[in-house]
């Protein structure tokens, strides 16, 4: 589980992180699979991050050869096992000597550059986090993470067309059905209207359900995976419509676990994308499927 407060208690000293703004800055629940939910501070745009280190002895001085602070070893996580910093800067919080009395560090990194949102999936992960280090002699290092959580609204996608979704679901002289939404791109808090119109109906449907599905796409050796997660199952209908008949559809999505789309990414490693899946069972159980991608984005 993960802390506001970073803590690691070594046999020689104890580090501690504590971000600025404990009290007053927002804060945002990070939620993964197997784990309980934990909080982060959030960080956006050109926002500074500081804070205090607090560097404990326990019995007796310390001979550092390094006392350093890197902010932003910023992680790709992918296939569960591998991982890849793709930014990093350091700080050095004292010279090479030695450390004789228990000692606190302010740090400030302004203004560092936010290129991407925290994001924790099923395979992939962009992780934001401080760590310091304590290098002394004969290669023994004591080590402290402090995770903060990067949130970055995307205007750019507000402005762009918003297109009408129109998807048809047919058997030759069965079925003909229209599904119709209002538009392709949603922000986080946004809901999804639209209706569905039966056209044709000469086999019993028992069953309608809408699902929006997460796809995450991470690439290893130039190969992709794909791992699918269904974020909602919505029951639109219960039984056998009429011809002629329109279901009209709404669905709030601020109920939804969503996050960001990420189709292009500065760093390329993963892709996230969203889906609208529409599934018919008809009373012989067979199962009829239409998907259609979405946007999702974050709203300024």
């Amino acid at each position: 589980m993960q802390s506001l407060l970073g803590l690691v208690t070594n046999t020689s000293a104890n580090i501690s992180i504590e971000l600025d703004g404990q009290d007053t800055r927002k804060k945002t629940t990070i939620r993964v699979k197997g784990e309980d939910p934990f909080k982060l501070l959030v960080y956006t745009g050109d926002d500074d991050i500081s804070g205090v280190v607090d560097i404990r002895l326990k019995g007796k001085n310390q001979t550092i050869k390094e006392l350093k602070q890197n902010q932003l070893d910023i992680q790709v996580l992918y296939d569960s096992k591998q991982n890849t910093d793709f930014m990093s800067m350091s700080r050095e919080l004292e010279p090479v000597g030695t450390l004789l009395d228990d000692k606190k560090f302010k740090f400030l990194f302004p203004k560092f550059e936010k290129q991407m949102e925290t994001y924790y999936g099923n395979t992939a992960k962009i992780r934001y986090f401080l760590r310091v280090t304590i290098n002394r002699q004969y290669g023994q290092k004591i080590q402290q993470n402090q995770d903060f959580a990067v949130i970055l609204p995307n205007p750019q996608i507000e402005k762009l067309e918003n297109n009408i979704i129109r998807l048809e679901v047919g058997i030759q002289e069965c079925l003909h059905i229209e599904f119709e939404f209002s538009k392709d791109k949603y922000h986080l808090k946004d809901c999804l209207i639209g209706k569905v119109s039966f056209l044709l109906v000469k086999i019993r449907i028992k069953h309608m359900q809408l699902q929006i599905i997460k796809q995450e796409t991470t690439y290893n050796n130039g190969q992709p995976n794909k791992d699918n997660d269904t974020l909602v199952d919505f029951e639109i209908m219960d039984g056998c419509p009429r011809k002629g008949e329109v279901i009209p559809i709404r669905l709030y999505l601020s109920g939804v676990d969503l996050t960001p789309s990420y189709t292009e990414t500065s760093y390329s490693k993963f892709q996230v994308k969203h889906f609208i899946n529409l599934i018919l069972i008809d009373d012989e159980g067979k199962r009829y499927f239409k998907q259609q991608e979405i946007t999702v984005y974050r709203k300024k």
